[in-house]
């Protein structure tokens, strides 16, 4: 991002959700998180997004790769609606979320969070595109997993009918937690 001839680097839930905006002017909601030794830049395309991830900061066990990993496979509605119903399976679904922290995610944030209907506007399919899987790919090895992890569901995820990287991202986490 650059601001007033000043880059900055942000680290946010997906980055391709912003490719779009290349070369414009667009508003990031940003969190500052400054420890002993790194002080770190996260951005978010809305501020239902932000406040997640804020939330998600504030229970045991969730730190700012953990928050931003569960953000770039679920909407903040999707994440508070399983919360809401005390989903354990959906919450598990996210990388390095076991059963002993989606529980404590739930106990924590359970009837703390107010859906957000107007969070994010819905946005219209694009044109298929083969470059979904390998935009997928890129955004999950910077979330951490291996290339051998990535190369066993590259087949799988090719030969999905994939509309969007958001979906082709979903589906990875689905696929690599199988």
């Amino acid at each position: 991002m650059e601001t007033g001839g000043i880059g900055y680097l942000l680290l946010v839930p997906n980055p391709f959700r912003l490719e779009r905006y290349i070369n414009t002017d667009v508003t990031i909601f940003t969190e500052l998180i400054v420890r002993e030794d790194a002080h770190t830049l996260y951005g978010f395309t809305g501020e239902s997004e932000k406040s997640m991830f804020k939330s998600l900061l504030k229970v045991t066990g969730i730190g700012p790769k953990s928050a931003l990993a569960i953000l770039a496979a679920a909407t903040p509605n999707e994440i508070i609606s399983a919360i809401e119903r005390e989903d354990n399976a959906f919450m598990q679904k996210f990388p390095g979320i076991g059963k002993k922290t989606a529980s404590q995610i739930i106990l924590d944030l359970k009837g703390k969070l107010k859906p957000d209907e107007l969070s994010a506007p819905a946005e219209t399919a694009p044109a298929a595109n083969p470059s979904y899987v390998e935009e997928a790919l890129m955004a999950l090895e910077a979330l951490g997993y291996s290339k051998r992890e990535l190369t066993r569901i590259e087949k799988k995820l090719t030969k999905e009918e994939i509309t969007s990287v958001d979906e082709a991202v979903k589906l990875g986490l689905k696929l690599l937690l199988n």
